[in-house]
């Protein structure tokens, strides 16, 4: 190459990065993180997309200072201070980082969170009584940050905020005169964070905003009504679900105003991805899971763990929380159908204790064909991705989900509820079997489906294939998001 040549390649290529949109700080404000403590698939998502939003953006976390977090967060060195407002108290703020060095703010407050029990839950399973004090410290931490308090030496140009435990900030933010846009991301918009408006002072929410257009849910102060009011933009975690929610069926209550903010082009649909380590070409030290090598004997492997006979039926499993919305009670209603045909189902996971008691009575009844675990193991839930033929997911609602995701990685083929993001990760016919009304009868429909697809032999091993062929990356999920925070700066 020329010496002409090389200097006229150097001036393009700092033409094309002058045109890179500059890096934003980000914020990504979180009530759990799997890497240190986590309910659900927030969690999850919490620690994942922070990492793929990295190639985009100066993203840092923050998240409560709880008992576990303290526990397994190692150093976390004092950065700043926090003021109090209302009858929310003062906290530190201190400064840790993931394993891989993505800084972490954690707020620092012996009294709200370094307790026993769980993150929202007290010991006897019960909401903890100061939840609205807990919660809106961490808002206002988020939009105390977004003022310039806490880190001298950062100072965020966007907040990403994650459901309700949040979703108060972008309310604080307007209260208090802070243009720094604000994102809401709405994973489940059933759990709303609804107190009692005697509680506004104590927040330090101003009596004006106890309106509709604002905190005002049904006589209630509901956090999420005020981040989906005053937040700049929302997502949700599925472009279905984010069409759905628009809905009477599934707004829950809000669906008025998701509407508006729909029109006004204010509310999006992001499929959550799923991390690198859900890649079966990483299992086996570098092997990989050739489904006719090893689904035989993983799945003699979780039947040997559940107590099952050895069976060349199916393996059906369930991974999940056991709530009503789950469709458990259909699971439970189709699972004499699965044994009546020579299958066998195992089920690990826990919830409400009548759905519970269900699942144990069904196992007792057939000991040998149903297998019942209470509680959850993440790499027991991985070997049952990896031994079962399919995977029942009968939602009535679903903001996303991820456990058909991991299953279809694996070459376990989902059953499920054609809603939110089961919609859209699973195709009908070809890397699973979707219903699209959650009854019994429509399930066990689907069911069949999938009975008869194990007896076809060479179809069942094409569908498995294509299963274990999508992807589910983060990656264009971060570039849609870090698309929003430059759009948010312009707006």
């Amino acid at each position: 190459m020329s010496w002409h040549t090389q200097g006229h390649y150097d001036l393009e290529s700092e033409a094309a990065q002058a045109e890179q949109p500059v890096r934003r700080r980000v914020l990504f404000a979180t009530s759990e993180i799997s890497d240190y403590v986590q309910t659900g698939g927030l969690g999850e998502v919490s620690a994942a997309l922070p990492r793929a939003l990295r190639a985009h953006s100066d993203v840092r976390i923050l998240v409560p200072g709880y008992r576990q977090v303290l526990e397994r967060a190692g150093n976390i060195q004092p950065v700043g201070l926090l003021p109090g407002l209302g009858e929310i108290p003062a906290c530190a703020l201190g400064r840790t980082q993931t394993a891989d060095g993505i800084p972490v703010y954690v707020i620092l407050n012996a009294d709200l969170y370094d307790r026993p029990g769980g993150l929202y839950l007290d010991p006897d399973g019960k909401d903890w009584i100061d939840n609205d004090i807990r919660f809106a410290r961490l808002s206002l931490a988020a939009a105390d940050m977004a003022a310039g308090l806490g880190d001298a030496n950062w100072r965020p140009d966007n907040l990403h905020l994650n459901d309700w435990p949040t979703a108060l900030a972008p309310g604080y933010l307007a209260w208090r005169g802070i243009d720094t846009p604000s994102l809401l991301t709405i994973h489940n918009l059933a759990y709303q964070g609804a107190f009692d408006p005697a509680r506004m002072k104590a927040l330090a929410i101003p009596e004006s905003a106890f309106k509709v257009d604002g905190v005002e849910f049904y006589g209630r102060l509901s956090f999420l009504k005020a981040g989906v009011y005053y937040a700049d933009h929302l997502t949700t975690v599925s472009e279905t679900y984010a069409q759905e929610i628009t809905t009477p069926q599934f707004g829950c209550g809000l669906h008025g105003l998701l509407s508006e903010r729909s029109r006004q082009g204010r509310l999006s649909g992001i499929l959550n991805g799923i991390d690198e380590s859900w890649d079966p070409r990483h299992t086996h030290h570098g092997e990989g899971f050739e489904p006719d090598r090893w689904k035989g004997r993983y799945a003699d492997y979780i039947r040997g763990l559940f107590g099952l006979a050895l069976s060349r039926g199916p393996l059906f499993a369930i991974v999940s929380r056991l709530v009503h919305q789950k469709g458990v009670d259909l699971s439970i209603d189709v699972a004499e159908e699965i044994v009546a045909h020579g299958g066998q189902l195992v089920v690990t996971g826990q919830g409400d204790t009548h759905l519970e008691d269900r699942m144990l009575t069904l196992a007792r009844k057939h000991p040998t064909q149903v297998g019942v675990r209470i509680g959850f193991d993440g790499s027991e839930a991985r070997a049952m991705f990896a031994g079962s033929d399919f995977l029942l997911m009968p939602s009535r609602f679903e903001p996303c989900g991820l456990s058909q995701m991991y299953a279809q990685r694996f070459g376990s083929l989902p059953i499920a509820h054609s809603t939110g993001g089961l919609a859209d990760t699973i195709e009908d016919g070809r890397t699973g079997f979707l219903f699209h009304t959650p009854t019994a009868q429509q399930f066990k429909g689907a069911v069949r489906r999938a009975l008869d697809t194990f007896g076809s032999g060479r179809r069942f091993d094409e569908m498995r294939r294509a299963a274990m062929a999508r992807t589910f990356e983060w990656s264009d999920s971060a570039r849609r998001y870090a698309t929003l925070y430059q759009s948010a700066r312009a707006g």
